[in-house]
């Protein structure tokens, strides 16, 4: 999204805050001051030069992603509710609920995926600073991430035991993460990726 500037000329500083708030229709919270020019007076106490501020509006990802989503869902017609938006060191995470939210999801996550990789797109196609998106359905990615987890530590624990690598089936890229992430403290495990993209998968093996 592009970032949002306004000049503006008043005969106080105040007067030309408020003409940029207008025209940017915010509260002064949501923008960025900066004084260009103080103003000054002549004869009588007349003003002479206005004052002169530009106000930019902050960058707020989590309403930027709502409305792309929303424009996005809206189209494919679907029967939905934005439940939460949370924006947290450059990632935004949204969960949806709603009917026929199996539709969304698709096979194993493949749908849901699809939709978050082109929301971020979208979201990040005009902006300087890239946003992680974290699109989730009624829980069920964070509900994934847990038992994505349980199943790397099972597994590490059969790598240990047969001392045999296991690669496990093909993931997406989040997905992935999930499984180096949860490994990455175990001094007796290495995790990485082989393969193309959409078939990249995690190998689990023994540090040599």
């Amino acid at each position: 999204m592009e970032v949002q500037t306004v000049e503006k000329k008043g005969k106080s500083v105040d007067e030309a805050i408020k003409a940029a708030l207008d025209e940017l229709n915010c509260k002064i919270d949501d923008v960025i001051i900066e004084i260009i020019e103080e103003p000054s007076k002549g004869l009588l106490g007349l003003v002479r030069k206005p004052a002169v501020v530009k106000a930019t509006l902050r960058e707020r990802p989590e309403v930027d992603v709502r409305l792309v989503l929303e424009e996005l869902l809206d189209r494919m017609k679907l029967d939905y509710q934005i439940s939460s938006v949370d924006f947290d060191e450059g990632k935004v995470r949204i969960n949806i609920t709603g009917k026929d939210m199996g539709l969304l999801i698709g096979r194993r996550g493949e749908t849901l995926n699809a939709v978050q990789f082109i929301l971020g797109l979208m979201v990040n196609r005009n902006r300087e600073k890239r946003v992680r998106v974290i699109l989730d359905v009624e829980n069920y990615r964070k509900k994934r991430e847990q038992n994505l987890e349980a199943l790397a530590l099972r597994l590490s624990d059969k790598v240990k035991k047969t001392r045999k690598s296991i690669v496990m089936r093909p993931m997406s890229s989040h997905e992935r993460r999930i499984v180096h992430t949860a490994l990455q403290g175990d001094p007796q495990i290495n995790t990485y990726s082989t393969g193309d993209e959409p078939n990249r998968k995690v190998v689990i093996a023994l540090k040599k």
